[in-house]
């Protein structure tokens, strides 16, 4: 059975394979940008895990905009308690354990933190080809990202809680 819950500093190195597998290595997150998402957004980073084998993540920090900027690549902060918006910095599923629904799960995880946090949405770019994937899932996308992270174009997507002031 899948687990979902918090990181923590033991991951670490399980989650820089899951990392570079996803992405390419101008793309992936460095070790240190790892150690810092776990020591200052715990809580909105969550991991799947079966039989104690982490099988994918997802991460992000709280933004004030609806939009991801290539700054939080480098820096972030703590999340404050309630607001903003939900970014995605992360989500990846380890190669053996890809299209058994543990991106969807992930994602359904973070919506649900977000509701209870009473954040404006969830934002996250993507490469084209994943743009249906997210739009399946109530994401509307917002066209081309004015990213270059990675040297890649990105697109936005934004799914508005519903309820929500925007």
């Amino acid at each position: 059975m899948l687990f979902l819950r918090n990181v923590q500093a033991a991951d670490l190195e399980q989650l820089l394979l899951i990392e570079n597998e996803g992405f390419s290595m101008e793309e992936a997150a460095t070790k240190e940008a790892f150690v810092d998402r776990i020591k200052l957004i715990s809580d909105t980073f969550i991991v799947a895990e079966k039989e104690g084998e982490i099988l994918g993540y997802i991460n992000g920090p709280i933004i004030d905009q609806p939009y991801i900027t290539d700054d939080l690549f480098e820096e972030i902060k703590e999340n404050p308690k309630t607001g903003g918006y939900q970014s995605i910095l992360g989500l990846a599923v380890s190669k053996n354990a890809r299209q058994q629904g543990i991106a969807k799960t992930l994602l359904e995880k973070m919506e649900s933190l977000a509701e209870e946090r009473d954040r404006k949405g969830i934002t996250l770019t993507c490469k084209q080809e994943l743009v249906p994937f997210y739009e399946k899932l109530g994401f509307v996308s917002h066209g081309l990202s004015e990213s270059k992270h990675g040297g890649v174009s990105w697109f936005n997507l934004v799914k508005i809680r519903e309820g929500s002031a925007r």
